[in-house]
C-alpha cells in the first residue's frame, strides 16, 4: 500500500459522518460517493451520472466495480487528488443511521497551494458535472489544432454531391461512410480518424438515424370514427353469440424448391434454387384466411388460381358450411371485418356481388361488412392472430408442395389456443369480372349512417317466382 494511498484512507476515515450524511440524504438508494482532497468538498452522484464522465474503459471498470459492492452490500467512493492526479476506488460499509454533523476543516487533509477562503465549505450538496480533468486539460481537438479542417469537409460534401436531402423537409444525410470521408480529408492533407469525422458531422447537424414510417392518414377524422364503429359492432355481434369474422389473403408462396426467409433447427440446411424465379415454380399458391374472433380458430384456403373477389366469397361460403354452421347453430347474421383494398376492398363491386348471390341468396346470410380505413390493414385481426404464427410456423422451410404447404397451416398453433385447419382449392377463378351498374342496383345493400362507404349490410332477397 503506497503512501498516498494510506492518507486517502486516513482521509475518509476523518469524514465518515460527512459522507455517511451525503449518502443516506441522496435520491438514490445506492449513489456513488466522491471525496475530492483537493477542494475538499464531498459529491454524491446517481450511477448514471457518474457513467458519463467516463470514457469507455473507465465505464467498464466503474461497472465492474459497482456489482462487487452492491453483491457485498456495500457503496463505493472515490477519492480524486487533482494535485497528485490520482483517482481511487473504495468500498465502504453501507450508513444505517442518519448522522447529524458540524466539523471544521481538516489540517490533515491534502492541500492545493493556493488556500481557500476560511469561509469555503467543506460539504457540497450540489452535484456538479463529474471532471477528471481540469476544464482545458488534455490534447487539443482536431479542429482546434487544424482549423482548416472543418471548411475542408465542407467543401468536400458539397463539391462532390455527399449530401443528400428531402425536398419537402429540410432532413439531410450524408452518402458516404466515415472511412471515406476519412480518406479524403487525409488526401487533402487533413489527417482525421473515423470518429473525428463522425464528431464532426454531428457538430454540422448529422447523426445515425434508421428510416421513419409516416402514419398515414393521421389527420382523416373518419379513421378514428370507423375504428370506434368497429369496436362496437364487434362487441354487439359477440354479445349476440353471432359469428364475427376477420379475412384476408396472405401473401402468394412460390411452391417449390425456393428460400424460405428464417432459420429452422435441423442437421444439415435444405438446398434451394438460387433465384426465385416464378417461371419455374410448380405453382402459386394464394392462402384465403379466415379468423373466427369468438372461437380463437383460424381457417386458410389455399388457391391455386388467381386472387379474386370470387374466390374470397367462395372461401367464406364454404367456412360457413364446414365450421360455421355447427358452430353458429341458428344463426342468421355475419360480421365481416376486412381491409379497404384488394379482392375483398370496398370498391370492388364484384366483391359485393359475389357476397349477395353466394353467401346472402344461397345461404340466407345477412352479412355486415367493415372495412378497415386504408393504410390500417395490420389492426385487422387475422394480420396479427393468424397469419403472423403461419409464417413463424414454416420460417426456413422450404414450401416444396402443396402438401407441405398444408401440414404447416393445419401444425400452427399458440399457448392461448389457437386451432388452424387448412383446405385447398383447386377452383379457377379468372381476373376481370365485370359487373355491371344495374347489376350492382339490385343488391339488397343498406349502407351504415357511419361511414357509409366503409360498413353496408347484405341481406337476402327474396327468392323469384319459379327460380331453382
Amino acid at each position: 500500500m503506497t503512501h498516498f494511498r494510506d492518507a486517502y484512507l486516513e482521509a475518509i476515515d476523518e469524514q465518515c459522518v460527512p459522507i455517511s450524511e451525503c449518502y443516506l440524504s441522496h435520491k438514490d438508494n445506492n449513489p456513488v460517493m466522491l471525496l475530492d482532497v483537493t477542494e475538499r468538498r464531498i459529491y454524491a452522484y446517481s450511477y448514471d451520472e457518474f457513467r458519463k464522465g467516463l470514457n469507455e474503459r473507465g465505464q467498464a471498470s466503474l461497472a465492474e466495480q459497482y456489482r462487487q459492492a452492491l453483491r457485498e452490500d456495500k457503496f463505493l467512493i472515490f477519492v480524486r487528488d487533482r494535485e497528485n492526479k490520482k483517482l481511487l476506488a473504495y468500498s465502504l460499509e453501507k450508513p444505517v443511521v442518519e448522522w447529524r454533523y458540524e466539523f471544521e476543516q481538516v489540517a490533515s487533509l491534502p492541500r492545493r497551494t493556493t488556500e481557500l477562503p476560511s469561509d469555503a465549505p467543506i460539504f457540497d450538496r450540489a452535484r456538479r458535472p463529474y471532471r477528471i480533468r481540469r476544464p482545458g486539460g488534455g490534447r487539443k481537438l482536431t479542429e482546434v489544432k487544424d482549423p482548416a479542417i472543418v471548411p475542408t469537409l465542407e467543401r468536400l460534401l458539397q463539391d462532390q454531391n455527399e449530401v443528400g436531402g428531402d425536398p419537402m423537409t429540410e432532413q439531410k444525410w450524408v452518402r458516404s461512410s466515415l472511412r471515406r470521408l476519412s480518406e479524403q480529408l487525409a488526401a487533402e492533407g487533413h489527417p482525421a480518424s473515423d470518429g473525428t469525422v463522425g464528431r464532426l458531422l454531428q457538430k454540422m447537424g448529422f447523426s445515425l438515424k434508421a428510416n421513419q414510417r409516416k402514419q398515414g392518414r393521421s389527420g382523416c377524422p373518419e379513421r378514428d370514427e370507423q375504428f370506434r364503429y368497429i369496436a362496437a359492432q364487434k362487441q354487439r355481434f359477440i354479445a349476440a353469440g353471432l359469428p364475427v369474422i376477420s379475412i384476408d389473403t396472405k401473401k402468394k408462396e412460390l411452391i417449390g424448391p425456393f428460400r424460405n426467409p428464417g432459420k429452422t433447427w435441423c442437421r444439415q440446411a435444405e438446398e434451394v434454387n438460387e433465384h426465385d424465379f416464378p417461371g419455374v415454380t410448380k405453382c402459386q399458391a394464394v392462402p384465403f384466411g379466415i379468423y373466427d374472433l369468438a372461437k380463437n380458430a383460424g381457417h386458410v384456403y389455399v388457391g391455386v388460381s388467381n386472387n379474386t373477389p370470387d374466390f374470397a366469397v367462395c372461401s367464406i361460403a364454404r367456412w360457413w358450411q364446414d365450421e360455421g354452421v355447427r358452430s353458429y347453430p341458428g344463426a342468421q347474421e355475419l360480421l365481416v371485418l376486412a381491409d379497404s383494398g384488394g379482392s375483398n376492398g370496398w370498391r370492388a363491386r364484384a366483391w359485393k356481388f359475389s357476397l349477395q348471390e353466394k353467401v346472402c341468396d344461397d345461404l340466407g346470410l345477412a352479412v355486415t361488412v367493415a372495412h378497415y380505413p386504408t393504410g390500417c390493414s395490420k389492426w385487422n385481426p387475422v394480420e396479427h392472430r393468424l397469419f403472423s404464427y403461419i409464417s413463424k410456423n414454416w420460417e426456413g422451410k422450404p414450401l416444396r408442395t402443396l402438401e407441405i404447404m398444408l401440414a404447416c397451416i393445419r401444425g400452427t398453433s399458440t399457448a392461448t389456443g389457437l386451432k388452424v385447419t387448412a383446405s385447398l382449392d383447386e377452383g379457377d377463378y379468372p381476373k376481370g369480372r365485370k359487373v355491371a351498374s344495374v347489376d350492382l342496383e339490385r343488391l339488397s345493400l343498406e349502407a351504415h349512417e357511419v361511414c357509409p362507404k366503409w360498413n353496408y349490410t347484405l341481406r337476402p332477397r327474396a327468392r323469384q317466382h319459379g327460380a331453382q
